[in-house]
């Protein structure tokens, strides 16, 4: 995400094209039942890691609207995250990794201007482009998402 600096306090600005590409991934996410796609959710990880996208079995997680929670401790099953242009492939590549090595399946992380899909887990890594990408039954189709 673009970062703005506000009395030494750095400010995340997402971008048009992150804040689309998030909207028409979660688009695809909501169709399925079976998941709860939850968009910046702060994970129990290290200090507080917030992928763009976590995905949950629906039967996982479900609010409490008496008592919020600010660092979920139930990993999702798939973490996704988009590359914005102020952010570079190696910081999202660590970033991805962190993310397996807590026990998360498979984090993806999508990069625009290449129109690729980095999926890691761990048996390793792949990159599609502009492909259906499925995790575990969760499927996006990210020739809708590219060229909507």
């Amino acid at each position: 995400m673009n970062h703005a600096a506000t009395n030494n306090l750095t400010i995340e600005m997402p971008s048009l094209n992150h804040s689309y590409i998030c909207a028409q991934i979660m688009r695809q996410l909501l169709q399925d039942d079976a998941i709860q796609p939850l968009p910046e959710l702060t994970l129990d990880i290290e200090n507080g890691l917030t992928p763009d996208i976590s995905v949950f079995k629906q039967t996982k997680i479900r609010p409490n609207f008496f008592e919020d929670i600010l660092k979920v401790k139930e990993l999702p099953i798939l973490a996704i995250e988009i590359i914005s242009a102020s952010q570079t492939i190696q910081a999202m590549s660590e970033k991805s990794n962190i993310l397996v090595n807590s026990g998360i399946k498979n984090v993806w992380t999508v990069e625009p201007y290449g129109r690729s899909i980095f999926v890691i887990n761990k048996e390793g890594k792949h990159v599609f482009h502009e492909h259906l990408v499925e995790s575990d039954g969760i499927k996006v189709d990210f020739t809708r998402v590219f060229n909507s």
